[in-house]
Parts: C-alpha cells; sequence; structure tokens
C-alpha cells in the first residue's frame, strides 16, 4: 500500500499540486482545475439528475449528512473525459476509480464530521470493500462558489478549505500501512447562502468492477 500512496503524492507534486503542510495526512490542491465551462455543464447535470444523499450507514442521515446526490454515467462522454483527467493528474489506475459523484449543498445543508473509508470491524465491511479494498484516495472538485459558508474542514488537521469553482482536492484516505487515516476526518461545514455543488471520485485499493 506504501507505493499507492507514495506514488500518488510524488505525482501530484510533480504536476504542481500545492501540499498543505501536515505530517499526519497527504493532503493536496490543485486551483482552476476544472474550466468554468465544464463546472457549468456539470452543475446543469447535477441539477437535473440529483436525489437525496444517503451514507454507508443510514441510521442518522437526517442531522448527519443533508444534501442531494446524482451519480455520473460512466458511460457518459463528460463523466469519462472528467475521469480521465483526474486519474492523469494523481497518476493513478483508472479502473480503481468508483463512478463520480455529484452533490448539491442547499442553504444549511451540510455533511457532519466524517472520513471517506469503511470502519473494518463494521458489520457490512466485506459487502463494500471485500472485492475492491478501501477508498484509497479522493479527489473532490469544487464546482461553484456559495455566497457564504461551504467549506471543507480538516478538524484534526487544523486545515479549512473555502470552496473555489474548479479548485480540486484530493488526500489519501490510508496511510502506507493499509489502516484507515483518522487524521483525514472531515466535514462540509454548512451552506449560509448560495448552494455549493462538488463532485467527488473516490479510488480503491483494487479495480471497481464494470457494472453494466
Amino acid at each position: 500500500m506504501t507505493d499507492l500512496i507514495s506514488s500518488v503524492a510524488e505525482h501530484l507534486k510533480s504536476r504542481g499540486a500545492q501540499k498543505l503542510p501536515s505530517a499526519k495526512a497527504e493532503l493536496f490542491m490543485i486551483r482552476d482545475f476544472l474550466p468554468a465551462e465544464t463546472c457549468a455543464e456539470l452543475v446543469a447535470l447535477i441539477d437535473r439528475d440529483n436525489r437525496p444523499s444517503t451514507i454507508a450507514d443510514d441510521q442518522g442521515i437526517a442531522y448527519f449528512r443533508t444534501s442531494k446526490t446524482c451519480d455520473l454515467d460512466p458511460r457518459d462522454a463528460l463523466a469519462q473525459a472528467i475521469d480521465a483527467r483526474i486519474a492523469d493528474a494523481l497518476g493513478i489506475d483508472p479502473r480503481l476509480g468508483e463512478p463520480i459523484q455529484g452533490q448539491k449543498y442547499d442553504v444549511g445543508d451540510e455533511f457532519r464530521d466524517h472520513t471517506d473509508t469503511f470502519e473494518p470491524t463494521g458489520f457490512d465491511y466485506l459487502a463494500h470493500c471485500g472485492e475492491t479494498g478501501q477508498r484509497s484516495w479522493t479527489a473532490m472538485i469544487y464546482l461553484n462558489e456559495p455566497a457564504a459558508g461551504g467549506a471543507t474542514r480538516f478538524r484534526r488537521l487544523d486545515k479549512i478549505i473555502p470552496p473555489e469553482r474548479g479548485k480540486l482536492v484530493a488526500w489519501a484516505n490510508i496511510d502506507r500501512s493499509g489502516r484507515p487515516n483518522e487524521a483525514t476526518l472531515h466535514c462540509g461545514m454548512k451552506v449560509r447562502k448560495g448552494a455549493k455543488y462538488v463532485i467527488t471520485k473516490w479510488y480503491r485499493e483494487r479495480p471497481w468492477p464494470e457494472r453494466g
């Protein structure tokens, strides 16, 4: 697992990504990763296809995560282009990627503190990770800038990343031994005015199965 974490981190550095200073986690940022026109296309798609968000364990969903979600069709030309662009930026095998997910947060919506990994002792761990392994990396792209609120906060890293249209944020969810990195605990802070749109791409340790 060291190779997957180290190789992506080194590749991001070679592409000029900004590493946010921390010895606890690999956390990177690339501004203007997507052009405004592409962001606008994705916002329109999310507005058209969204549904209430869920989490792996949906107990308490009403207060834990309040947002809307849509899955980008991996056969769609726009989704394929963005998939390829993200994988190229990270230098990661695109076969490890889950389908891209879009999210919309309206005023008052938030996603409370969580990590993107699955709990190894959880009853549903094998169902989520038995075939593909843990989520190794997350790549998230802001598609717009809400009038107020909506930042991403990494509490244990003492980092708050404000939403900027087109900005990519990427981080390793596991450490070099393959264990979930609890330092990546983060939240989507409440939107205070306007709406926030993002897309998220998760990568696994092993290839994601193709589904027809």
